[in-house]
């Protein structure tokens, strides 16, 4: 397991093209969540312990603004073939029984992790009404222990823009394990 850090991404990045099965039997592409003020895309997976052990609070921060009209997304783009977890049909079963209710995308061959130049998992987008990337960093303070999180970036950072407000911090990148790039 490699440690990685998600890089600083520019400021005027915008949502790529892209179209991708969901986890729900549906296909998706970037104009699918434009009803919604702010999508979140979050680069996750169901092997990643940096990923389990953030779970459950991207769920209940999803669960708590939803109603806000915020949108989460996530993304499986690892090699199945290495980390059979990561499977379309694994990652069914863990959106299912985890009750995600959030979209569920699968990048088999790997083309939105590259164009959004995702590093690890979890690695954390948000995008305003535009489509333009203002969040890129990580979900709290303290991955590993739920009871010590003191700040949560991302809320921080989503409040921040549905108010038109500046986030008052600079983003701390995400960190977790190396997406797994198949190889050629």
């Amino acid at each position: 397991m490699a440690l990685m850090y998600s890089p600083e991404t520019e400021k005027n990045f915008q949502l790529p093209a892209f179209n991708l099965p969901g986890t729900d039997g549906n296909t998706y592409n970037q104009n699918s969540f434009s009803q919604y003020d702010i999508n979140v895309f979050m680069f996750i997976c169901n092997h990643c312990p940096y990923v389990m052990a953030i779970e459950d609070r991207i769920i209940a921060l999803y669960k708590e603004l939803k109603d806000k009209n915020v949108h989460f997304i996530g993304v499986c783009s690892n090699d199945a073939n290495d980390y059979p977890e990561d499977s379309f049909s694994n990652i069914q079963k863990r959106w299912s029984d985890k009750d995600y209710q959030f979209t569920y995308l699968y990048d088999e061959d790997q083309t939105l992790a590259k164009d959004f130049s995702a590093v690890c998992t979890p690695d954390i987008f948000a995008f305003n009404k535009n489509n333009l990337l203002f969040y890129r960093g990580r979900l709290d303070d303290n991955w590993r222990e739920p009871g010590e999180v003191t700040r949560v970036d991302l809320k921080l950072a989503i409040l921040a823009e549905l108010n038109q407000q500046d986030l008052g911090f600079e983003p701390i990148p995400s960190m977790g394990c190396s997406i797994k790039w198949k190889t050629p």
